[in-house]
Order: structure tokens, then C-alpha cells, then sequence
């Protein structure tokens, strides 16, 4: 990101000093406008009394001929300039930005182009989708013949209409899909419906006076979350009691903190996503943002094994040839390194639970059969390989 940081520098650099030059020359040009027009009406007040070119006239003439040429050298040389910083934001590019990235790819995964393009499609497609931006969508299925079905959409849809009220600051759609999933929030020890209920008395307190007697009745709701939320209900109550003098100038002046709109979409997208069975980040942005952290280390350990010539280290296409940590927020399931190869299970090579209880992948299970029989690495047992079971985790 350091990279993409120095080549945004020299880009806001450029648009300042187009902004800057585009007042400058404006500016000049009315000036000297101003000027032309008001010796022209000097010539003309000359002409129609009859009267010769005064010395004094010419004078100005000539001054003004020189101002005219000296202000079109200024702005052309200041045009210039220009040219020379955005020459340096495309410099900025090469000299940050590998211009050939393929290299760091084995050519076998794109043999199966067609397929390898339709889940690009569609990994932009579901990103669209969630980003709200649902005519975009709608617009690339059509035009790359992508078949998404309706129960595709519906979620994203769903959660996009809702997403809006929000931002409009209109509780009620969020409410009715909070309290219709009650049960299902519960088990993911979820605090939505809390939340948009207290922000909801929020608003009634921010009504003032005139609203006192609503925001009481309104109350009620917080009972099935007594237990829980027992301190801010308390903190919520007492305001009540400044309401006459304005929550704005009480010690409760917090509540009206307009972060807690943001923080309810935060909230809302979160456990949507969550029982709707979607990841909260598109798999395109994960994707992007962990390609953003692995390259420039991938085209590092790259040039390390073309200069030592090695090019053998790095041959499969479903594993890199160094561990590369993208951050505890990209951990999204557990994984299971062989404890006799040391390395890493896969769909091919699976972690296979032998009858003793020890757990190995499926490559030393098949490296260790002698006989057709099978001694466990860890333990005495001997048993046959073929009541090892294949594990998921």
C-alpha cells in the first residue's frame, strides 16, 4: 500500500497544480481582457473627436502589445511545468509498479481460460451485488451470459433495501427484519435489535419535551433485554430526566452522537451477513486486498530463484513457495500441516484419522504401508490402512 500511497502523492501534486493554473490563467486572462477593453475605448473616444494618435496613446499601446505577449509566455511556460509532473506521476508508476505481474503466475492455471473468466465474472458480479451497485450488476450478467438465478440475488437485494433505510436514518425495515429473526440473532448472541431500539429512543429523545411521554411508552421494548443490557437501559432512562433542559446539554449529550448510525449499519451488515450465509467483504475485495499484500513478496522470492536458478522450488500451481502472512482477518477456517511430511493438507492430500486417534495426511499414510499393513508413527498399532478416515475441518 506504501507504493500505491508515493504514486497517489505525485497525482495530488498534478491536480494541484491544475487547479492552481487553472485559477492563475483565468484570472490573468479577465485582467488582461479588462485592459484591452478599456484602451480600446480610449482609441475609440480618440477617433471620434478626429483628433491623432497621441504620443501618449502609443505608448500605451506598445505596453499593452508587450503585457499580451509577456502574459502568453507565462501561462505557456507554466503549462509546461505540468507536463513535466504528470511525466512524473507515469515515472512514479514505473518505478513502484512491476509493469509484468504473470510472471509470479504458473502458466497452468489459466488452461482452462473459459472457466477461469466465468468465476471472475461472477466473483465481480456477487461484489457488485453487494456493494448496492445492482443495475451495474444486472448490466455485466447480460452482457457476459452470466445465468444468475433469483435465489442468487435475493439476498443482496434484500439486504441493500434495508441498508438504504438505514442511511436515510428509517429504523423500520431493519426493526421488522431484526424482530422476524429474533430467534436466529439470539443464537449468534447478537445485540441488533437492542441496538436499533435504543437508537429509536434516541430519536425520540432528540425530539425534545413533546416527545416524553412517546419515548416512555416506548421503553417498554427494552424488557426482553433487561438482563444484558441492564447499564445502558439505566443510562437511557435517565436522560429523561434533562430532557425538559435539551439532551444536547446534558451529561448525555453522547447519545446524539451521530457515529451511532454508522455503527448500526456496521452492526446490521455484519449479522446479516451472517445468517444470510454471505461473508461480510466480497470474495473479489479479499481477494484483491491479500493479492495487494502477496505480490510484492511473490515477485521478490521470484527474482531470488531466477538469479540463483533454482526455477524447480516453485513448479506446482496450488502452492506458493514461502508462507505468507495476510493477518488474523483473513483466517477464515482451521488448517492441518501432516506432522510427518510437514506440510500442509489439500483436497488431493487430505488429513486421514487412523484407527489409534493419531491424524495424518494421506501421502504419509501411503508412504508408511509396508505389506499392506500399516504401523502408526506415533503408536504400536498396527492396522489396515484402508480403515484410516478422511477428516474435515
Amino acid at each position: 500500500m506504501e507504493l500505491c500511497a508515493c504514486v497517489e502523492r505525485e497525482l495530488d501534486k498534478v491536480l494541484h497544480k491544475f487547479l492552481s493554473y487553472g485559477q492563475h490563467c483565468e484570472q490573468s486572462l479577465e485582467e488582461l481582457l479588462c485592459y484591452v477593453s478599456q484602451l480600446r475605448q480610449e482609441l475609440g473616444s480618440a477617433a471620434l473627436q478626429g483628433a491623432p494618435l497621441s504620443a501618449t496613446l502609443s505608448l500605451v499601446m506598445a505596453q499593452c502589445c508587450r503585457k499580451i505577449k509577456d502574459t502568453v509566455q507565462k501561462l505557456a511556460s507554466d503549462h509546461k511545468d505540468i507536463h513535466s509532473s504528470v511525466s512524473r506521476v507515469g515515472k512514479a508508476i514505473d518505478r513502484n509498479f512491476d509493469a509484468e505481474l504473470c510472471s509470479v503466475v504458473s502458466d497452468s492455471v489459466w488452461e482452462s481460460r473459459e472457466k477461469q473468466q466465468q468465476i471472475l465474472q461472477m466473483a465481480i458480479v456477487e461484489h457488485l451485488y453487494q456493494q448496492g451497485m445492482l443495475s451495474v450488476a444486472e448490466e455485466l450478467s447480460q452482457e457476459s451470459t452470466l445465468n444468475v438465478d433469483l435465489d442468487f440475488k435475493q439476498p443482496f437485494l434484500e439486504l441493500n433495501r434495508i441498508l438504504e433505510a438505514l442511511h436515510e436514518q428509517d429504523l423500520r425495515p431493519a426493526l421488522d427484519w431484526a424482530i422476524s429473526n429474533r430467534q436466529r440473532l439470539l443464537e449468534l448472541n447478537s445485540s441488533l435489535e437492542f441496538k436499533l431500539h435504543r437508537l429509536h429512543f434516541i430519536r425520540l429523545l432528540a425530539g425534545g419535551p413533546d416527545k416524553q411521554l412517546e419515548a416512555l411508552s416506548y421503553a417498554r421494548h427494552f424488557q426482553p433485554f433487561a438482563r444484558l443490557h441492564q447499564r445502558e437501559i439505566q443510562v437511557m432512562m435517565g436522560s429523561l430526566v434533562y430532557l425538559p433542559l435539551g439532551i444536547e446539554n446534558s451529561p448525555y449529550c453522547h447519545l446524539l452522537d451521530a457515529r451511532h448510525w454508522t455503527e448500526i449499519c456496521e452492526t446490521f451488515t455484519r449479522d446479516a451477513c451472517a445468517l444470510l450465509g454471505l461473508s461480510v467483504e466480497s470474495p473479489l475485495s479479499v481477494s484483491f486486498a491479500s493479492g495487494c499484500v502477496a505480490l510484492p513478496v511473490l515477485m521478490n522470492i521470484k527474482a531470488v530463484i531466477e538469479q540463483r536458478q533454482c526455477a524447480g522450488v516453485w513448479s506446482h500451481k496450488d502452492e506458493l513457495p514461502i508462507e505468507i502472512e495476510l493477518g488474523m482477518k483473513c483466517w477464515y477456517h482451521s488448517v492441518f500441516a501432516c506432522p510427518i511430511l510437514r506440510q500442509q493438507t489439500t483436497d488431493s492430500n487430505p488429513p486421514i484419522k487412523l484407527i489409534c486417534g493419531h491424524v495424518i495426511s494421506r501421502d504419509a499414510l501411503n508412504k508408511l504401508i509396508n505389506g499392506g499393513k500399516l504401523k502408526c508413527p506415533y503408536c504400536p498399532m498396527e492396522q489396515n490402512p484402508a480403515d484410516g478416515k478422511r477428516i474435515i475441518f
